[in-house]
């Protein structure tokens, strides 16, 4: 102990030899995780549309008409502008081997396209597909209450770590006291970019998806998504 702390200890009251000899809590450590499943009502989609031509005007011309297509399609699905933005653009020139040899000008764009009627899931990614997107990135079931349902998660996974508190002091002869401390292990993930640029780079809702299979009538239904919680809780024995 440096002469600073130890006059700071004496001034309160406590002699440095009472301090370093003050028993230690007797503590059960446990975790706990809980699942809680919920309907998605937001589904976020990544689309990209890619053209590629000798002629560098031609690829862009191509590439812009597919563009006013398939926004075409989406406002006609009623979806708003807002929850339609271009997330990346690029043209570049695709070269052989050695190269030297112009194979072709490549043009690429990415849409970020959030849809909040559920029920166009199929027709939107059906129609996006037949007029000119030919890449769907991402496709990623959203939750806007997920602050309730992880809230809901957690309560859960605390109850769980205080079940299995109780089971393991009971064993011993023991009894569960109050909470020492509680550590939240809930983080998200980040995911590098999957699409062209590799701009996205964001944290998840810390949420599985469970996809659907086919739906009664034929078509796409949708999946399940998980939200996860799990803690971590030091309780006093008694």
């Amino acid at each position: 102990m440096t002469k600073t702390l130890a006059t700071l200890v004496v001034l309160l009251g406590f002699s440095p030899l009472a301090l370093a000899d003050a028993p230690q809590p007797r503590l059960v450590t446990t975790s706990g995780s809980a699942d809680v499943k919920v309907a998605p009502d937001t589904i976020e989609f990544v689309l990209g549309i890619e053209t590629r031509d000798k002629d560098l005007l031609s690829a862009k011309k191509q590439n812009s008409d597919k563009l006013q297509k398939t926004m075409a399609l989406l406002r006609k699905l009623g979806i708003d502008s807002k929850h339609i933005q271009t997330d990346y653009v690029s043209i570049q020139p695709d070269y052989s081997n050695d190269h030297l040899t112009l194979r072709a000008y490549i043009v690429q764009r990415t849409l970020a396209v959030t849809l909040k009627d559920l029920s166009k899931f199929e027709a939107l990614l059906t129609g996006v597909l037949q007029v000119g997107v030919n890449h769907v990135h991402s496709v990623d079931f959203r939750t806007t209450e997920l602050r309730k349902h992880r809230d809901r998660a957690r309560a859960l996974a605390i109850q769980a770590a205080r079940d299995k508190a109780l089971a393991l002091a009971k064993e011993l002869g023991q009894k569960v006291g109050r909470p020492h401390t509680i550590r939240d292990d809930s983080g998200g993930w980040w995911g590098p970019g999957r699409w062209w640029g590799g701009r996205y780079s964001g944290m998840s809702q810390n949420v599985q998806q469970a996809s659907g299979g086919p739906s009664e009538s034929g078509g796409l239904a949708l999946g399940m998504i998980t939200v996860t919680a799990s803690v971590t809780v030091a309780f006093e024995l008694q």
